[in-house]
């Protein structure tokens, strides 16, 4: 049990000094040496827990992804709402800047944190689809809305919404990123053939909360 402890602190121990090193440095400029350097260990411990950089990046972009996707789950675990306000909750647990520190999520706009970007917004992507899926489906198994591409349209609707509302990409202000994601929400009611401001009116309602 101890040395299975011991195990799981370095590797969050690699993992801290890493994030913490990508998102000041930049992922790019940050060498596997400057983590051992930082940690405080030797090479071989450092390839006993990750076999490459990358792999280090990819278990940090999971830290991230679960941080959204277990909100999402704890929100498709209520029964006593509606399929309509479980659509819009959900969408909102997906909104990166309430899980991540602000400081973080700034770091990771930077140039030099490209891959660590796009590997996230990948991850957001695959990870939310089949939650968002999973309510719509049910939604119209109760007759709430029809849709005839489910997974597409919430494919289309995540790529979107995180797109346009990233920071890094287009630098809106939070009163544009409101207005954008209103429309993305009116879309939404288009895909699921929902009577028009319904969908718009929970969300609107859940941003004053």
């Amino acid at each position: 049990m101890r040395i299975t402890k011991e195990h799981d602190d370095r590797k969050k121990e690699i993992l801290d000094t890493a994030e913490r090193l990508f998102l000041v440095s930049g992922y790019e400029k940050c060498t596997v040496n400057d983590v051992i350097n930082s940690v405080g260990i030797a090479k071989g411990t450092f390839y006993h827990y990750f076999k490459t950089k990358e792999e280090v990046l990819d278990s940090i972009v999971s830290r991230y992804r679960e941080k959204v996707v277990s909100r999402a789950i704890g929100v498709l675990m209520v029964d006593d709402i509606s399929s309509e306000e479980k659509l819009m909750r959900v969408f909102m647990a997906m909104q990166i800047t309430n899980q991540i520190d602000t400081g973080k999520f700034s770091d990771i706009h930077k140039s030099g944190n490209a891959l660590l970007h796009k590997k996230f917004l990948n991850q957001i992507i695959i990870a939310m689809a089949p939650i968002l899926v999973k309510i719509v489906e049910n939604g119209i198994e109760k007759g709430v809305w029809s849709c005839r591409f489910p997974l597409q349209y919430m494919q289309i609707l995540l790529a979107s919404s995180l797109t346009l509302t990233d920071e890094g990409i287009f630098g809106l202000d939070a009163d544009s990123q409101l207005k954008v994601m209103g429309a993305l929400i009116s879309l939404l009611e288009k895909m699921l053939n929902v009577t028009e401001g319904s969908l718009v009116k929970i969300y609107l309602k859940g941003q004053e909360q």
